[in-house]
């Protein structure tokens, strides 16, 4: 997975909720318990999170880069990164596509044989590149649900993130359904739908074999 992977996927997300009508912006994302607003400053908190990890010159392997986090109400989602309430949407999606430049910046710069901390693995750039590309996938998903809009991003995208963070996931469904099946947003014809679920970041060439 690459930069230019990322940023297809961030750009298709921001046109994709680009012509959302203010008021829909305070209903609920989806299976989350999110609105839509705090589920778009949730994904942008993920993109800069994962950017900023990437960053120092000896990056962290046992635990985050220590921004402070804050939850704005009891249940939203816990960010460094909140967008101010008074900009209007196109506000907030420039907060998005700006926290996912940065990520992008930093998949493209940083040299490949980094690691830094996840808690699904310690990862390198292109394992932040994909999961910047599952959250931004499968979190426009959970918003198009709840802003009724139709969002079926390309299966290419979805296969190698799919190779790249769930190497065990079925490989004879259609991609875009398994993504969201290895995420615990669907069933699989023969997979009920995941209770609890969580990728892999570690490299290939580092895990260690069943």
């Amino acid at each position: 997975m690459t930069a230019d992977d990322l940023d297809l996927a961030v750009q298709l997300t921001v046109a994709a909720l680009r012509e959302t009508p203010p008021e829909a912006w305070e209903r609920t994302a989806g299976s989350l318990e999110w609105d839509c607003w705090e589920t778009v400053e949730h994904l942008i908190d993920d993109l800069f999170s994962y950017a900023v990890r990437l960053g120092p010159r000896t990056p962290p392997l046992d635990g985050r880069v220590p921004f402070a986090r804050e939850r704005r109400r009891p249940g939203g989602p816990a960010n460094s990164v909140h967008v101010d309430r008074t900009a209007d949407p196109a506000g907030l999606l420039q907060a998005l596509e700006a926290s996912g430049a940065l990520l992008v910046a930093m998949v493209r710069t940083t040299p490949p044989q980094t690691r830094a901390y996840h808690v699904y693995g310690v990862s390198d750039p292109e394992g932040f590149a994909a999961m910047g590309i599952v959250e931004s996938l499968v979190h426009t998903h959970d918003l198009a649900e709840g802003l009724g809009l139709t969002w079926d991003p390309p299966a290419d995208l979805c296969s190698r993130a799919l190779a790249r963070l769930f190497p065990d996931a079925p490989q004879t469904t259609d991609p875009w359904p398994t993504l969201l099946w290895a995420t615990g947003r669907a069933e699989l014809p023969g997979h009920p739908r995941r209770t609890t679920w969580r990728w892999n970041g570690i490299p290939h060439s580092e895990r260690t074999a069943p």
